[in-house]
């Protein structure tokens, strides 16, 4: 077998799944998977790297991550019986591991390989969905699948969804057909569970994902934080949880977005040390009431404010490269036109009143690939 993997990819014990499977009676470990960030996250955001033998175990790694393609080519997969995927997704959309199991899973349907899934918690749990769907256009390796930002669904009812639904995978329906797919289910899960319900320790997914305040995080402020002058992070503290903006106060970024009245949500004020003896000034989100939050709305008010207090509007002087990786993350073209055009004014309520609506056809409709209730 091959195995695509992470650091995160542990057991319960903490034991490396590379390590379980090396041990394991029956199977043959011959090859490593790797995908952004590396086997060992040693590698930072969009790094590429080659392949490379792990000197660690002395596996071949073939780079998913090397700049050229995310596919794993007919070479790397010859002789193989299944690829094993044991990734840790973080519940939103733009985060790449499950772009690199879906795109894994076309390259061993197209060559005959079976794919095993090993599944693993979201850790936002199974009940959250929220944002704006991805339009069909802005389809990348940051969103292979055209589901709303916040999904609520498992890495293995993803690859459940991509086997069943004609259109997900990017290969011939007799390939999909025949192609075999077998997923691992967790023992013990529910959908109502969030990370610290589960008692696992959680593992880094990247450099910027310590754990699971920074999951939260990602969904609430990555997209808030990608055009304009926001950071997601206060000095190198709190990541994708600390707000700051180099044209407001503290104090005053916590009273603009405290009178927002975000459900479920409240903003304090936070001091941490910058390298220069200076003390950075910052904003926590802090989530109060979880049935209440909205996972995705604080971006969207981030972007309106960014419209706000900015010189110029940065969604309209935002050049083509980067409108364009704004979309492949956001996925809305009809909400980045209307930041374009009215900028601070934009009616963010009736686009997630357009938002909940469609999302909640899509929880709906996404159930037949529940594995868990």
């Amino acid at each position: 077998i091959g195995l695509l993997t992470h650091p995160a990819g542990v057991n319960r014990f903490g034991i490396s799944t590379i390590d379980v499977l090396r041990r394991a009676p029956n199977v043959k470990l011959v090859a490593l998977f790797g995908v952004e960030h590396g086997i060992y996250n040693e590698m930072p955001a969009e790094k590429t790297y080659p392949d490379h033998l792990d000197p660690r175990t002395g596996l071949m790694v073939f780079s998913l991550y090397n700049g050229v393609t995310h596919k794993p080519t007919k070479a790397q997969l010859k002789g193989l019986d299944a690829l094993v995927i044991d990734l840790q997704d973080i519940g939103s959309r733009s985060y790449t591991f499950v772009s690199a199991m879906k795109v894994a899973m076309e390259a061993c349907f197209e060559n005959g390989v079976e794919v095993v899934v090993l599944d693993r918690p979201n850790p936002l749990g199974g009940l959250k969905v929220g944002g704006p769907p991805l339009d069909k256009q802005w389809t990348s390796y940051v969103g292979e699948f055209c589901v709303p930002y916040v999904h609520g669904l498992t890495v293995g009812e993803l690859a459940l969804m991509a086997k069943e639904v004609r259109g997900v995978l990017d290969v011939p329906d007799a390939v999909r057909a025949r192609g075999k797919l077998t997923i691992i289910p967790m023992r013990g899960w529910r959908r109502a569970m969030r990370w610290p319900d589960t008692g696992l320790r959680f593992v880094p997914t990247s450099p910027f994902i310590p754990d699971f305040a920074a999951c939260v995080g990602y969904a609430m402020v990555g997209l808030g934080t990608y055009l304009g002058d926001f950071t997601s992070g206060i000095g190198t503290e709190y990541p994708f949880r600390g707000i700051a903006h180099h044209a407001i106060k503290g104090e005053v970024l916590q009273r603009d977005l405290n009178a927002l009245h975000l459900p479920g949500m409240k903003f304090s004020l936070v001091s941490v040390p910058a390298k220069n003896g200076q003390t950075i000034t910052g904003v926590y989100a802090e989530v109060t009431d979880w049935d209440a939050w909205q996972p995705t709305e604080l971006s969207f008010y981030m972007m309106k404010l960014a419209c706000q207090l900015e010189p110029r509007n940065p969604f309209a002087t935002a050049s083509k490269v980067q409108a364009e990786g704004f979309l492949r993350h956001m996925g809305s073209t009809a909400f980045f036109e209307a930041l374009r055009r009215s900028g601070a004014t934009v009616n963010v309520e009736a686009f997630f009143a357009d938002w909940r609506a469609r999302d909640k056809i899509y929880q709906e409709v996404s159930q037949r690939y529940w594995l868990y209730k």
